[in-house]
């Protein structure tokens, strides 16, 4: 699921990460403070960037059509760059798996490159500029809280949007994301891209059309399971709730 809340994936805890920002900072040491630093400042100015040219771009033209093709190689640069997180996990300074961080980035790849870049006629669908507008605020609001808490001065503020603009914001991304992918389908199945038929020499086959059905009925299980995680994480955090997890 591309649009997802990562769970410290940048150096900051989201349940505790005013209680614990001091200790995680010595024992990741300096130098890895300060590149996990810059890397949220470049990121979160990197969705700034975005988020102007997306209003500037309405502004002067009044339409969404021709709105991607203006953002491209920015979104593309920023969320290529966020790979970045997964060697962040690999290698040890931040707390979140490399399964985890894995998933999350690799499926925002999968809709940028192999959605959205891949299938043009699609890229002046509105569901597109759904899911950039939720994942553009998402990610100057994420990459803003990471920053400020990796420097131990978090405004309130900050914290209190990361906690609340997603109850709007993952509905809307969740929706614009299944809206671009249904769109995709009867290009896809009339074209046969990225799909590969028998016979061949490897004797494999493999349908990316039905690929992509499999992935919009993901949605169905991985949604609900991730929205209510991030309800009970600004429980905990905004209200000072203590969540016990049941094992199952």
């Amino acid at each position: 699921m591309a649009f997802s809340e990562e769970d410290g994936t940048n150096g900051a805890s989201e349940a505790s990460e005013e209680r614990e920002a001091p200790s995680k900072r010595r024992r990741l040491g300096w130098a890895a403070t300060a590149w996990l630093t810059f890397y949220n400042i470049a990121m979160t100015a990197g969705w700034l960037v975005l988020a102007i040219t997306m209003v500037r771009f309405y502004m002067e033209k009044g339409t969404h059509k021709g709105l991607y093709k203006s953002i491209q190689k920015t979104l593309k640069f920023f969320q290529t760059f966020a790979l970045l997180e997964i060697v962040h996990c690999l290698i040890g300074i931040v707390p979140t798996s490399v399964l985890v961080a894995g998933v999350q980035v690799s499926s925002r790849i999968f809709m940028v490159w192999l959605i959205t870049h891949s299938i043009k006629p699609i890229q002046n669908e509105e569901s597109v500029v759904l899911f950039l507008v939720a994942w553009t605020v998402t990610e100057i609001t994420r990459y803003s809280f990471y920053t400020f808490s990796l420097l131990n001065h978090l405004p309130y503020f900050i914290k209190w949007a990361r906690y609340n603009f997603f109850i709007i914001l993952y509905p809307v991304g969740v929706a614009g994301e299944l809206l671009t992918i249904y769109a995709a389908l009867p290009y896809v199945k009339k074209t046969g891209m990225f799909s590969i038929r028998l016979p061949n020499k490897y004797n494999i086959s493999f349908d990316y059309y039905y690929f992509l059905l499999i992935t919009m009925a993901s949605y169905i299980p991985l949604f609900p399971q991730l929205y209510f995680h991030m309800l009970r994480q600004r429980r905990k955090v905004l209200h000072g709730e203590v969540i016990v997890e049941k094992d199952d």
